[in-house]
Order: structure tokens, then C-alpha cells, then sequence
């Protein structure tokens, strides 16, 4: 039943999309903070995905798998806020190295593979419902 191997792939690729919104939704949320329980400010969390790979014969995969979240390794932004709390000697603030645009865009591109996934499986469905017809003629 290939038809059922194609809808797991969808379904894996709407769970990997899911946490990719999570993780920006995330980001956005912590563009402000400047203290994090590891210490320093906030780093921007994305998601690592692997294909899950199929039958040894015919190679192709079966969908996508997240394999870890890795936090983003640029440097803060140095903000010079004497009066902040989190303000070094020199009166300088680490910030978020997060850019809303870029996060923006990585939402809309998360959102529209989601609505592909979301399409496909419908289709699946649809197909489904059509064979059960068809039978029943």
C-alpha cells in the first residue's frame, strides 16, 4: 500500500513543519531577553532535520525526522544601555542576535510547507474515498 507510505510522509513533513513554527514562534518571543538560565542572552533555536530513510532496495526515503535544535553560535548584539540591568562595566547590553525579518520570511516558508503537507494528505483522502466507491459499484 504505497498510498499509505505516502501519507506518512506527509504527516512526518506537517510534524517537522510544526516544530520549525514552534522554534520561530520561540525566537520571537525571546527577542528581548538578555538573561537565559545557561547565562548571556537568548540564542536563536532552529531545527535539524534527516531524511528517514526507506527500504534498503528501492532507497527512497520515507519523510523527515528532527534529529536536533541547534542554537545559533553568532555573537549578541552589543547594545549600549548604561542604565540596564544586565549592562557590563562598560554600560554595554548583549542582545539577541535575532533578526525579525529573517524570522518572518523562515515562518512563511515553514507555513507554506505545512499547507503542501496538509494538500497532500487531503488528496490521499480523497483518493481513499474514490477506491471505496468504486467498490462499492
Amino acid at each position: 500500500m504505497r498510498l499509505f507510505e505516502a501519507m506518512k510522509i506527509s504527516a512526518t513533513g506537517m510534524t517537522a513543519e510544526r516544530l520549525r513554527m514552534d522554534l520561530i514562534a520561540n525566537n520571537l518571543a525571546n527577542i528581548n531577553t538578555t538573561r537565559t538560565a545557561e547565562g548571556g542572552p537568548y540564542r536563536r533555536q532552529t531545527a535539524i532535520f534527516s531524511e528517514i530513510m526507506g527500504r534498503v532496495r528501492d532507497k527512497s526515503g520515507n519523510g523527515v525526522k528532527v534529529v536536533g535544535i541547534s542554537r545559533d553560535s553568532t555573537p549578541p548584539q552589543l547594545v549600549h544601555d548604561p542604565g540596564h540591568p544586565d549592562a557590563d562595566e562598560n554600560g554595554y547590553v548583549a542582545r539577541p542576535n535575532i533578526n525579525v525579518v529573517n524570522e518572518m520570511v523562515d515562518m512563511i516558508t515553514a507555513t507554506r510547507a505545512y499547507e503542501a503537507n496538509v494538500t497532500a494528505v487531503n488528496a490521499f483522502k480523497g483518493m481513499f474515498l474514490k477506491a471505496l466507491e468504486i467498490g462499492r459499484g
